[in-house]
């Protein structure tokens, strides 16, 4: 669904943020970690068309990105920011979902069936003339989220998706992400939050100072514990836990640490 070839970008002559990264991307929901700074969210605006490459090229399904404008791209890929005070600026929660769809083409009566249904997603179906500002944080969030789902996109990225959620509001992006993924869309995240990943994304791939160091299945990602230290990622907390209990096998839920310890008891037995 992506193509990258040998693409770097600098922001000023000399200095690359991105240094010849060539990956490809399926439908495998994939996450991108690594330090602040190692380049993730210059790769993402790469991808979105927001920046251009300094050389190589990407290509999102036909388009090349750099013959694309970002307004074309819109149809095809949708990111969600990282803050959603820089994302929202209407003035009813039902009028920031309608923007995206009705501005990349979509008739009115479409949209704002896509935009109800996105919103019964998130679950602000019963909050339609809310001024957005007046919203959580963590609903903020939501709502974004909501504007990309709505525009029916290909392809969706997440920006820190779990920052001011708790517990119930990671479940409900869990739960969304799982419904992307069977609609046979590609569910892209920036993000810290180990834990997170481990749970919900089938691919990962480590970025440090603008170089992609490490790419694989999560598991197999997290298996390199040399690398991921020299990256400066800590490993999920179960797997920290399975390794501190003495497994050496990565476990990525608590369900299959549970589960092999539950088995060893009964050999033990």
């Amino acid at each position: 669904m992506i193509k990258v070839k040998d693409v770097s970008f600098s922001y000023q002559a000399g200095t690359e943020i991105i240094k010849d990264i060539t990956l490809h991307f399926d439908q495998r929901s994939t996450a991108i970690i690594g330090q602040n700074g190692a380049g993730k969210t210059t790769f993402v605006k790469l991808l979105k068309g927001l920046l251009k490459p300094s050389s190589g090229d990407i290509i999102i399904g036909d388009s090349s990105v750099n013959e694309t404008t970002p307004a074309t791209l819109a149809k095809q890929i949708g990111l969600v920011f990282q803050n959603p005070n820089d994302q929202i600026f209407k003035r009813s929660v039902l009028e920031e979902v309608l923007f995206g769809p009705l501005n990349i083409g979509q008739n009115p009566e479409l949209a704002k069936e896509n935009a109800l249904n996105a919103l019964k997603m998130v679950g602000l179906e019963n909050r339609l003339e809310v001024n957005p500002q007046d919203l959580s944080l963590s609903d903020k969030k939501l709502l974004c989220i909501a504007s990309i789902i709505a525009m029916d996109t290909n392809i969706i990225i997440l920006d820190e998706p779990t920052i001011a959620q708790d517990h119930l509001g990671k479940q409900k992006i869990k739960e969304i992400i799982q419904s992307l993924k069977e609609k046979q869309k590609l569910v892209m995240t920036i993000i810290h939050d180990m834990d997170f990943v481990a749970e919900n994304f089938e691919r990962t791939i480590v970025f440090q100072q603008g170089k992609a160091i490490l790419d694989g299945s999560t598991r197999e990602v997290f298996a390199e514990s040399d690398i991921l230290a020299a990256a400066r990622v800590e490993p999920p907390s179960i797997t920290q836990l399975g390794y501190w209990l003495g497994y050496k096998q990565v476990f990525l839920t608590e369900k299959e640490l549970i589960e092999t310890i539950k088995t060893d008891s009964k050999i033990a037995l």
